[in-house]
């Protein structure tokens, strides 16, 4: 049964993100995000992880993927406007090309792994006790890297909005 939801929120993952991908209409898209991200919440919670399962359907479906539709809504983004995408076949192509021996050098490698029984993962895995003590103890060093490269990534947003506006 694991194995069975497993393959089917994987697939729906990667449908969502072929959406994304091929859908021209900007909200289609930001959809198609949202069922990726719900998927993932559910790959999460399949792996008994319910902090992050809650996380990513509160924080991320729930809050900035509404926000990202609610701006590509008041936008309202015209078909006239899009840019051309004439080349899209053909860039897909190449990225397929360029993919193709990374995903062969992954098969092959995965094949080669030994079969191992799925087992029971200990009580206190998932939880936010376990999750906090990492975060704050082993990785505070590029937690808070992370978190000044984002101020920094909101200054510089901030910055380029005002000079569009005066230029």
């Amino acid at each position: 049964m694991a194995e069975a939801l497993f393959v089917i929120l994987s697939l729906l993952m990667l449908l969502g993100g072929a959406g994304v991908l091929f859908f021209r209409q900007p909200l289609h898209a930001g959809m198609s995000f949202i069922v990726s991200i719900i998927a993932l919440a559910g790959l999460f919670a399949l792996l008994s992880h319910t902090f992050l399962f809650m996380v990513q359907i509160i924080l991320y479906a729930g809050a900035v993927i509404t926000l990202m539709l609610f701006v590509i809504m008041v936008l309202n983004v015209q078909e006239s406007v899009l840019p051309d995408e004439s080349l899209q076949p053909k860039t897909l192509f190449i990225g397929v090309l360029c993919l193709a021996p990374i995903v062969i050098a992954v098969v092959k490698t995965l094949g080669t792994l030994p079969f191992k029984e799925l087992y029971i993962v200990p009580g206190d895995f998932g939880g936010i006790e376990l999750l906090g003590a990492k975060l704050f103890t082993t990785w505070v060093l590029p937690f808070e890297l992370i978190s000044v490269l984002l101020l920094v990534a909101l200054v510089a947003a901030v910055i380029l909005a005002k000079q569009k506006e005066r230029g």
